[in-house]
């Protein structure tokens, strides 16, 4: 049998920090793992409560499902009005950016860790995830560290992200591209009297 070329054992991540003490870490995951699922799938305001205890910058009007997971609550932002569904996981180790009128549909995954596939100790690797204003990432998604979604962008049903999007665009594959511009109908206007 072949030597493996990775180390394991050798792992180290020593350098890395959390943010937080182990205490509130356990913590929070206890809280997560027990209060999120009980709290009324229509009433975010006790989750949006929560998080921001805990340290999460979360906008007003935000809507999160009981299901979702943040790993470091301390290490997201939320704009205003924005939406997170059931099962979603903003995987936080580094900074995750969801701005204003974004919405992240179930079970998808903000993935901001990953380990350096060269490194014979399977180096931790850390970069943030930014979705920009009027992003709508579908059901079912994988964004990868380091990824930017532009603003008002769409990520297609199950598309896998490992480069960052342009503005104003329908995006979707795996790996996720741009293919089409991002139309948008005119609003209504109000009738005048």
């Amino acid at each position: 049998m072949t030597k493996p070329w990775v180390q394991l054992n050798t792992y180290d991540q020593s350098w890395y920090d959390p943010g937080r003490s182990k205490g509130v870490i356990l913590w929070w995951w206890l809280l997560q793992g027990v209060i999120f699922p009980l709290t009324l799938h229509g009433h975010h305001a006790p989750r949006r409560w929560l998080l921001r205890q805990f340290g999460a910058t979360v906008g007003k009007g935000v809507m999160i499902r009981p299901t979702a997971r943040f790993t470091y609550p301390w290490k997201i932002t939320i704009g205003d009005y924005s939406w997170i569904g059931d099962d979603v996981v903003l995987y936080s180790l580094g900074p995750i950016t969801i701005g204003d009128h974004c919405v992240v549909s179930q079970n998808s995954y903000l993935c901001t860790g990953s380990h350096d596939v060269g490194d014979p100790q399977f180096g931790l690797q850390v970069a943030p995830v930014v979705l920009e204003n009027g992003v709508w990432v579908a059901a079912d998604c994988f964004l990868a560290p380091g990824v930017t979604v532009g603003a008002n962008s769409v990520v297609g049903v199950r598309s896998t992200v490992f480069q960052s999007l342009p503005p104003g665009h329908i995006c979707y594959g795996n790996p996720c591209r741009a293919v089409q511009p991002r139309v948008m109908k005119t609003p209504p206007q109000p009738s005048e009297p």
